[in-house]
This record gives structure tokens, C-alpha cells and sequence, in this order.
């Protein structure tokens, strides 16, 4: 490695993430004294934007804030709504709903593995180039996505951007002729799935433990569409509270806000998820899990691949359960009328824990409302793992460090502002 007593670096490379940013890294004979993930796209406003919009809106509008996964912001904006209206959603009007959100967990993580994140581990530059010396892989990882739209097709009305969810339900139910087809794809998809967890298990990970706090929702299920904030302190907190505990922030170096958990850094996501929930994955995933040597629980970021791979195994089986007892209800939907209150939702993206909170007017239009995504409650830990990865790595050459310090933020599949761009790596030694 070459050294001066100053020296910039700067790299525009970092694609398969959502969003524009940079990364800049500065070193002080040879210790890390700044790393900054600075998001320099304009803010979105989608919180100002539902502001006088009627009750009933939300789920269509906050569903175009991502392409990847739009069925998280619905979900947890009808939850927000109804909380708000006094309604709860039951029976299999939720199953439902845990049906299509399954369809987006497959589909969205399909897409990371495989296209996203394996490329690292194999040292391919893209899944185009991998697809040439593991063609059967990636078509493997795309007949896995396409059976997650599949279910978003038929539930939703169509893979991106649903159209058929609504407050209190669903504008049109299906039969089970209708869900029929997808059981037997799904079938199909669950040897795939397996297939792809045994996949990921031979990786080579860096040895990497995260000592930040986890945050997942539990549930008596595995937690997707529901269910209570815990955290690996043993705190649980009702949804209502959720505002008090997590506080967003500006940083000077982002316009994407940062959060912390009652004043620290914490991660949510699939680490999260399966190191507060092994014991409520079904037995076959669990399984999987063992069998790619992941314990009850997880704090290697990089091996978050693998936790990905064994939810697409536990969705997949979720699905199948869910069409296998299913009935259809007597009515798409239950009504919800507007009342003046505030309301609070929050469900398990495919990338963690997404809140919506909404303060509703008697004449049901939408006063004030308050998001908070999971890649802005992992701004922080993202920031302190590129530390913590570059502070062991500082041996390694500037193209060898960057690809490393990609790799570390591609971990959290980061949803920087839900459309594809490149990021700007900036290293500066002084």
C-alpha cells in the first residue's frame, strides 16, 4: 500500500444497492478517525405528501416508496389506519395478508442472494457476469422470485405495487381453485429454497460479530405482517410507544436520517428477526438452519445471507400452509370508518422493521404522519460495521479495501431511496 501523508480516493462503484449515496473513509496514521455514509438524494417528502389525504389512501400512496417492497409499507399502513379506526383485522382476511407478504419476503430476497450479495462471495462484479459460470444458480434464484410474484400477482393484482390491498382488507378475495396453481409452484419452490440455503452455507465469511442491540417484532408466529418490538435487552414495548424508545436525528453528511434505540445504535433486519425468533421458525427451517451451522443466533453480518435464504425457506412453507387451510371469507373487507385518533403499525419487511404512525381527523383525513423505514434504523450500524471492518482491513490496498467495505454495506441490502444508483466510495488517508 502506497503511503502519503494525505491522500483522497475516490470510487464510483458501489451498485446492487437501492439509492444514491456515498461512502468516505478517512485515516489518520493508521487509525479510522471518520466513516460517513452520506445519502445525498433530495428528501422524498411521502410524509408531507399524506398530509389532508383521506383515510384510505395511505396504503396506495407509501406503496410507491419502494418497488422491492411495497407490501410492507401497505401492510403497515392499513395497520396504522385501522389501530387509528379501532379495527382489527382477523381470520383470513390476516392470513391474506400474511399470504402476500410471504410472496414479498420470496421475492425480495431471491432477488438480494442472487443477484445482490452472492456476487461478493464469488467475486463476480454483478449477477450478469456470475449467470455465465453458474447459470443453473441464477435461473434457480429467478424461478424463486417469480414464484414470490406469483403470490403478489394473484393476492395483490399485480407483482409491483399491489392494487387489490385496502384498509380493511382486500377489494376482491380469491377462491382456492385460484390459490391452487401457486401451491403447486411453491412446492417446487421449497426444494429450491432448501437448495439455495445448502448454497450460501459453503460461502467463506469474515469473522465478524456485531455488538449492537437487535430489534424484531414477536408474535406467536414468525413475525411478517405483526407483532410486539422486542429487543435482545429483553425490552418489549407496545407499538404505541415505538416513538419513544426509537428517535430519529439529522446528521450533517446525510440527508437520510439516523436512529437510535433509547440513545444507541441498534440493527433490525434479518439478523434481528432470526436471533429473536429461532423459536418460532417451522421445523424444516430450522433445520436448514442447522444444517448451514447457524445457531439460535446470529451476529455475523455477512452471514446474513444465509439467514435470508432460510426465511425464503420459512416463507415458502408459510405460503403453503396458509392456501392449504384456507377458506374463503364471506367479505373482502371489514369496514373501517374514520374517527379522530392516532394510530400506530409496524411489520417485518423483507429488510426489518418499518413503523408507520397516522393522526387522523373526525372527518378521516390524515392530520400528520411518521415513517420510519429500516435502512434509516440501520444508518448507524451500517456506518459503525464499515469502521469496524476497515479498522481490521487497513492492510489491504484501496481497491481490495473498497470492494470489502461494499460488501459490508450490501449485508443490510440497504434501501437508500428504493430505486437503483450507484455509490461513491472517498477514502482519505492523512
Amino acid at each position: 500500500m502506497t503511503h502519503r501523508a494525505n491522500r483522497t480516493l475516490q470510487v464510483a462503484g458501489l451498485a446492487r444497492v437501492e439509492g444514491e449515496g456515498a461512502l468516505h473513509v478517512r485515516t489518520i496514521g493508521g487509525e479510522v478517525e471518520r466513516v460517513e455514509l452520506n445519502i445525498y438524494e433530495p428528501p422524498r417528502f411521502f410524509e408531507a405528501f399524506l398530509r389532508g389525504r383521506g383515510f384510505r389512501e395511505p396504503p396506495d400512496i407509501t406503496a410507491r416508496i419502494c418497488g422491492i417492497c411495497p407490501v410492507a409499507y401497505q401492510m403497515s399502513a392499513c395497520l396504522a389506519i385501522e389501530d387509528a379506526c379501532g379495527v382489527s383485522v382477523g381470520g383470513a382476511l390476516r392470513q391474506l395478508r400474511r399470504l402476500l407478504y410471504c410472496g414479498e419476503w420470496i421475492s425480495s430476497h431471491a432477488l438480494h442472494v442472487h443477484l445482490l450479495h452472492a456476487p461478493d462471495f464469488l467475486g463476480f462484479p454483478d449477477g450478469i457476469a456470475m449467470a455465465r459460470e453458474h447459470r443453473s444458480v441464477v435461473e434457480r434464484g429467478l424461478a424463486l422470485k417469480k414464484a414470490g410474484n406469483r403470490i403478489m400477482d394473484v393476492i395483490g393484482g399485480r407483482a409491483i405495487h399491489p392494487v387489490n390491498v385496502r384498509v380493511g382488507g382486500f377489494y376482491r378475495v380469491p377462491t382456492s381453485e385460484e390459490l391452487r396453481p401457486l401451491a403447486e409452484t411453491l412446492r417446487q419452490a421449497l426444494d429450491e429454497a432448501l437448495a439455495v440455503v445448502a448454497w450460501v452455507a459453503a460461502f467463506d465469511f469474515p469473522d465478524v460479530d456485531v455488538p449492537h442491540e437487535l430489534m424484531a417484532l414477536r408474535d406467536t408466529d414468525y413475525p411478517l405482517d405483526r407483532g410486539t418490538p422486542h429487543v435482545s435487552t429483553g425490552l418489549a414495548f407496545p407499538v404505541a410507544e415505538f416513538g419513544d424508545h426509537v428517535v430519529e436525528h439529522q446528521v450533517a453528511h446525510s440527508t437520510a436520517l439516523h436512529a437510535r434505540l433509547d440513545g444507541q445504535v441498534f440493527l433490525v433486519g434479518p439478523l434481528a428477526r432470526y436471533s429473536l425468533n429461532h423459536d418460532r421458525l417451522s421445523p424444516v427451517a430450522r433445520q436448514a438452519a442447522a444444517a448451514a451451522g447457524l445457531g439460535p443466533v446470529c451476529r455475523n453480518p455477512f452471514r446474513s445471507i444465509v439467514v435470508r435464504a432460510v426465511e425464503v425457506v420459512y416463507a415458502v412453507e408459510e405460503a403453503l400452509r396458509i392456501i392449504a387451510s384456507y377458506e374463503r371469507p364471506e367479505s373482502p373487507y371489514v369496514e373501517v370508518n374514520a374517527r379522530a385518533a392516532v394510530g400506530h403499525g409496524v411489520t417485518e419487511a423483507p429488510r426489518g422493521l418499518l413503523y408507520h404512525r397516522y393522526e387522523l381527523s373526525s372527518e378521516g383525513r390524515v392530520l400528520s404522519a411518521d415513517i420510519v423505514p429500516p435502512t434509516s434504523q440501520n444508518q448507524s450500524a451500517i456506518e459503525a460495521d464499515v469502521t469496524q471492518v476497515v479498522r481490521s482491513h487497513l492492510h489491504l490496498d484501496d481497491h481490495a479495501l473498497q470492494s470489502l467495505c461494499e460488501q459490508t454495506i450490501r449485508n443490510y441490502d440497504p434501501c437508500i431511496s428504493c430505486s437503483a444508483h450507484f455509490l461513491d466510495f472517498t477514502r482519505e488517508r492523512a
